[in-house]
């Protein structure tokens, strides 16, 4: 079996590039991490994104967030890539963004992408409602009749977010199309995974509806603020060492070291070994 190539961009203030590219490889992608310029170049045209299969725009701060969250990075990529980045999805390949990469697939237009219209920049993603950064673990219920590739055979998750301008803002009408679309993928939720009705800090940036990802309407196209590269490892979540503790009470151990957000990169790879 071929393996699934996955790219992960690194420059100008992306800083979540070696967490991504370790997700991807314990998923079973080939994966590197790439600077933008890099893949613009082409080094001699043997540096081409047709050879990829997955493409990833990471977390981070692109160009310390000036003139807005990914708008600087979506401007570059639109002017150097676009042709590029539509044939990859005509192509039936994946793309994730992830936090600020989400912000820059917004503002690319590439999610919502209602009716497969990419370009259209119907949605934002602004200023949290407190006005400060916030950096804490949520609760997140998956929507199961979503289409979208990433979160397949997934009910619920916990991830953390590390963002100042969360908030996902639309028309209402635009709000309803996604709910009725089925391409809002996650919400912020509570214990029980109901949702967080706004209340802050289960919903930590008062983004409407309590959405945080949504997909374009292939379900290739994902975007979500929380940080699924970050929860790789047991370790990485602040209970594991009371959980630790249970399954020692219980004489049991860990059944998998391995974080829960690694699942949302098998999905990826897994759609990619069948599909192409």
């Amino acid at each position: 079996m071929s393996p699934a190539k996955a790219l992960v961009l690194t420059g100008y203030g992306l800083n979540c590039d070696y967490e991504t590219d370790y997700s991807l490889k314990r998923a079973g992608a080939q994966s590197i991490r790439m600077h933008i310029n890099e893949l613009i170049m082409g080094v001699g045209t043997r540096i081409r994104l047709e050879d990829y299969h997955i493409l990833v725009f990471g977390g981070g701060f692109s160009w310390a967030d000036d003139h807005g969250a990914g708008v600087l990075l979506a401007t570059k990529v639109k002017f150097n890539l676009g042709d590029q980045i539509e044939r990859f999805i005509a192509d039936g390949k994946l793309i994730i963004g992830i936090c600020n990469g989400f912000q820059s697939l917004v503002n690319l237009g590439l999610l919502p992408g209602f009716k497969r219209k990419y370009g259209e920049r119907r949605i934002a993603l602004t200023y949290n409602d407190s006005g400060n950064f916030i950096n804490t673990w949520v609760r997140l219920k998956i929507n199961p009749s979503s289409p979208c590739v990433f979160t397949k055979g997934l009910s619920h998750i916990e991830l953390p977010v590390r963002h100042g301008e969360g908030k996902l803002y639309a028309s209402r009408s635009d709000i309803e199309q996604l709910m009725e679309n089925n391409q809002v993928v996650m919400r912020y939720a509570d214990e029980e995974g109901h949702p967080a009705m706004g209340r802050w800090p289960l919903n930590p940036n008062g983004s409407l509806e309590d959405i945080a990802a949504v997909c374009d309407p292939t379900g290739r196209v994902f975007g979500l603020m929380p940080h699924p590269e970050a929860y790789n490892h047991v370790t990485n979540h602040p209970n594991w060492v009371r959980r630790k503790e249970e399954l020692s009470r219980q004489g049991r151990t860990f059944d998998n070291e391995e974080g829960d957000g690694i699942r949302i990169f098998r999905n990826a790879v897994d759609f990619i070994h069948k599909e192409i």
